[in-house]
């Protein structure tokens, strides 16, 4: 068995919490990511063990090490991920029934147990079967979280089986709500050794051909991956959370400090960065060694953060990944004179009433958004000429658009840099502290 050496960065935010893993020679070998729960331990070891995960399957693809196989190498990882992730949904769902029939042991379902008991197991053979749909070649999943995809189908089978004169609805939703919390907080450490010879056996049996003729070499990398030993020798924390990681206090570090390294490490010549996040923004100045020279937060109000856009978000009844499509299909964008969470409620529907289109409505929501970021921009140092966007709301493209047209308004012409990895940043940044800890302990 071969060793191999390791560091992992964790950056706990307030919707999601993430998890980067190094080699000894500093290449992100896997990312993780997950739900931030009040349960900060159960949220940073299953973004730990997502993250292993993918370094388990990079192993794999670095076994292969392309040459004549370099053509059918992203096929066959693409299917044994794709076969990987059902057999893992499929695991949790036998975990969610377990945990749905505990639930029903509760004496307020005594008369009703055999009817529930019986639903239930209607119910998750039906959500086993679109388990399969979730995770067919070139699928689209409106998440890649378990509780995101189980609470969908679970809500939609309810809507067909309750009867509100036997199981109603309600019964089956509070079931949910009490088995959800179980599930979703159980340890995943080993599941690519439990799963990804399933997995193997599914993606070879499927396949052409040409990926047929070469199942020899690809199960022994992926056996290969299976036995290398990933040891562990130094790990960071930072995020919105950082506090209530349990880690020790010298292995916690300053969000701002692990945002701007990691993003120097993505675009070495960045100068500025503005990380919009769930709970907070920040704006920060790097030298060219990634070293922290000033910066300005907002972390006393959700106003312009992703915890905004997600009340909007639920206001319009929208999935939050829907607002930034939404926006820029806006003809005429509407000046938004707030973006204080606690009035935007209020603003939204009498503007709704107004007759004024949701679109544009969105569309002046971004801008102001991102104005607010400017202003953070301004005060730490505003804008050098490269420039790094990062956090989840990165992945709008309508903030990512407005913030294109105010630097332009006030800045002139920039390098904005943009990662499709970007809500990985803080973790990257603790994941290279921690590993100059580990060189330094050497």
């Amino acid at each position: 068995m071969s060793v191999m050496q390791v560091c992992v960065g964790i950056d706990l935010g307030s919707t999601t919490t993430k998890a980067v893993v190094l080699n000894d020679g500093a290449e992100v070998i896997g990312r993780g990511i997950t739900n931030s729960r009040s349960n900060y331990d159960v949220a940073c070891q299953v973004a730990r063990d997502e993250a292993f995960v993918q370094a388990r399957l990079t192993l794999t693809r670095n076994a292969l090490g392309g040459g004549r196989l370099a053509e059918l190498q992203n096929a066959f990882l693409y299917d044994l991920l794709r076969h990987f992730r059902h057999q893992q949904h499929l695991a949790r769902l036998e975990s969610l029934r377990s945990a749905l029939r505990h639930a029903a042991e509760h004496p307020r379902h005594r008369e009703q147990r055999s009817d529930i008991d019986a639903l239930l197991d209607r119910m998750l053979a039906k959500m086993a079967e679109l388990a399969a749909a979730h995770y067919q070649p070139l699928a689209i999943r409106k998440s890649d979280f378990f509780r995101d995809l189980a609470a969908a189908d679970y809500m939609h089978i309810a809507e067909q089986v309750s009867d509100p004169k036997g199981v109603t609805f309600e019964t089956l939703c509070g079931l949910f709500d009490s088995a959800i919390l179980v599930t979703e907080n159980e340890n995943l450490e080993g599941d690519f050794e439990r799963h990804i010879g399933a997995a193997l056996e599914r993606t070879l049996a499927q396949a052409s051909g040409s990926l047929r003729s070469h199942a020899a070499e690809f199960a022994r990398a992926v056996e290969n991956a299976r036995h290398t030993e990933m040891k562990l020798v130094s790990s960071v924390g930072t995020g919105y959370g950082r506090q209530r990681l349990p880690f020790r206090k010298e292995q916690i570090r300053s969000e701002i400090l692990c945002h701007g390294l990691g993003a120097h490490a993505m675009f070495p010549h960045t100068q500025t960065v503005l990380d919009i996040g769930g709970q907070d923004t920040k704006a920060i100045q790097v030298d060219s060694a990634g070293i922290v020279t000033s910066f300005q937060m907002n972390d006393r109000c959700a106003a312009g953060c992703g915890r905004y856009l997600g009340y909007i978000a639920d206001e319009m009844s929208l999935g939050l990944h829907e607002l930034g499509p939404l926006a820029q299909q806006s003809t005429c964008r509407v000046k938004i004179n707030s973006t204080c969470t606690v009035f935007a409620g209020a603003e939204l529907r009498e503007r709704l009433s107004l007759g004024q289109n949701r679109e544009d409505i969105l569309a002046g929501l971004h801008r102001a958004i991102i104005l607010r970021a400017m202003s953070l921009l301004a005060r730490s140092g505003g804008i050098g000429e490269q420039f790094t966007f990062t956090g989840g709301v990165a992945r709008n493209p309508a903030a990512v658009a407005a913030l294109q047209e105010l630097v332009k308004e006030n800045y002139g012409e920039r390098t904005l840099n943009i990662s499709a990895d970007s809500i990985y940043t803080g973790a990257l940044g603790a994941a290279l502290f921690a590993q100059r800890t580990a060189q330094e302990a050497a």
